[in-house]
């Protein structure tokens, strides 16, 4: 008889589900390492990718028994785990946006102005008409002085979408100023 480390990764999801909670430890001790990887490559901070595998293994606990191909347990599990990465990113994403939305708000409402400039007047209310993401890019651009990859980077964007929303929100200001 096999031992259950040498056993398939269908037989132990089958040897779990009938109640075998040994099947269950050589499963996690055989694909939690992998699972952290996994995450680590989409989320790049390690203690986030621990997390996300520690979750991802409670929601594959919890629907193991609904997996009709248990061969396919390890492609199975990964899409868990990366789904959950992405969702993360993604909330971070947007959570940084709406930091950043308000940031630039808050510092363009409190750009200081010299009653004799008219022209800083127009500035400040150009930008103000411009979308929240032409905003973020004008003042990481300009105030904070990131470099386009700087920027790409730090927004999660190519730096091609970055020059594009410069170049856009730059348009913009042109037009403003002109009228």
């Amino acid at each position: 008889m096999h031992t259950t480390n040498d056993m398939s990764d269908s037989d132990l999801v089958a040897q779990y589900v009938q109640g075998n909670q040994q099947a269950l430890a050589v499963l996690v001790k055989r694909f939690h390492k992998t699972f952290c990887n996994h995450a680590y490559w989409i989320v790049n901070d390690a203690d986030v990718a621990k997390d996300i595998a520690q979750d991802s293994w409670k929601l594959i606990i919890d629907k193991v028994e609904t997996l009709q191909k248990p061969a396919r347990f390890k492609s199975w599990a990964l899409r868990i785990v990366h789904r959950k990465a992405i969702d993360y990113t993604r909330n971070q994403a947007k959570q940084f946006q709406q930091n950043q939305s308000y940031k630039v708000t808050k510092s363009i409402q409190e750009l200081p102005l010299s009653d004799t400039s008219q022209q800083k007047q127009q500035l400040k209310k150009a930008i103000t008409e411009l979308s929240a993401i032409q905003q973020q890019v004008i003042r990481l651009f300009y105030v904070d002085e990131l470099s386009l990859q700087e920027i790409s980077k730090l927004l999660n964007i190519s730096v091609g979408t970055a020059k594009s929303r410069l170049y856009h929100a730059r348009e913009h200001l042109k037009k403003q100023i002109k009228k």
